[in-house]
């Protein structure tokens, strides 16, 4: 369906809800995507066949609209970084509705909000870390720095962002699997002198929350820190972080890290590992990474600057030059 001559390069920065029908054919379920907390997205269709991804909100996301669109909006828009999913386009427009309250059928004015991004034809990195078909060591390892290069991108803006919803299904895959961190829901904006701060809301992932903010409401780059841990040890031991509604924190997930994943686990896990120099030491090293990441005590784990460095000492195996 034609989208009014849209394509990428001259995708306006607003665009009417009209034009969101037409990409999404109505936002037809043979677009849809997927369903998360914020609410569903849907692949769109450009007139000259490029794709975009648009995300239409829940009425009853955890956090107002409002809200969810001044954060990604007025403030991750601007954000240029090659591991930040990228907003193109927008839409927040006003529409009665017949809707049903108490039992009575009422003409309401419901506001619409669309947002539309890159499309990832790879999909979520949660799709992509487990499985029998699951991503090499070689992509996992460039994918843990690319996640990092993002947070540290994020954190040492002028006016720090703090993502805090971070999981494997925020984290989408380009076509060269190259990680890109979206979702910016929950994310806050902080003072460039503020190093904490207390919220009375509690939103975010289970099993990927730090325990300051799950119990106490504290929050601050340390809560970022904690749950990039978890996911680099995700990535890592190819092993799905199970927490539940029931149990909220990652303990046991990472206590069976900690004592299960040995040198010679790794090794028998890893055995296409074997005629590289380094893969074994890349492998333990990401994890040990991870582990520093996920202290209770949140003053013990790393800054993103330090994770970077650790990970950039790792030994690397060198090139190997085919003779042509």
């Amino acid at each position: 369906m034609a989208a009014g001559g849209i394509t990428i390069e001259n995708l306006p920065k607003e665009l009417p809800l009209d034009t969101f029908n037409k990409l999404t054919n109505n936002f037809s379920q043979d677009r849809l995507q997927g369903t998360g907390a914020f609410g569903s997205v849907y692949k769109g269709i450009l007139d000259d066949g490029g794709l975009v991804a648009v995300k239409k909100l829940a009425e009853n996301a955890p956090v107002p609209h409002d809200q969810v669109f001044a954060t990604e909006v007025q403030n991750i828009m601007v954000l240029e970084h090659e591991n930040i999913v990228k907003l193109l386009a927008f839409c927040r427009e006003a529409q009665n509705r017949l809707v049903q309250i108490s039992g009575r059928h009422i003409i309401a004015e419901i506001t619409e909000t669309l947002l539309c991004y890159e499309f990832f034809p790879n999909g979520s990195l949660e799709k992509n870390l487990f499985g029998d078909q699951s991503t090499d060591w070689e992509t996992r390892f460039k994918i843990i720095k690319g996640i990092c290069n993002g947070i540290h991108f994020l954190h040492t803006l002028p006016l720090p962002v703090l993502h805090l919803g971070l999981k494997p299904q925020n984290i989408l895959l380009d076509e060269k699997m190259t990680p890109k961190i979206g979702d910016f829901g929950f994310s806050r904006i902080f003072g460039k002198d503020q190093t904490r701060k207390n919220t009375q809301s509690i939103v975010g992932s289970v099993g990927y929350m730090a325990p300051e903010y799950l119990y106490k409401g504290e929050i601050s780059a340390r809560s970022d820190i904690y749950s990039l841990g978890l996911i680099i040890m995700e990535i890592s031991t190819r092993e799905k972080n199970t927490s539940s509604p029931v149990q909220k924190h990652a303990r046991n997930y990472i206590e069976g890290v900690k004592k299960s994943w040995t040198l010679e686990k790794i090794i028998s896990e890893y055995t296409e590992l074997e005629e590289q120099e380094h893969g074994f030491d890349q492998v333990a090293g990401c994890i040990n990474i991870g582990l520093k990441c996920v202290e209770i005590d949140q003053h013990k784990r790393p800054t993103i600057q330090m994770v970077l460095d650790m990970l950039n000492a790792i030994p690397m195996d060198e090139e190997v030059s085919l003779p042509v």
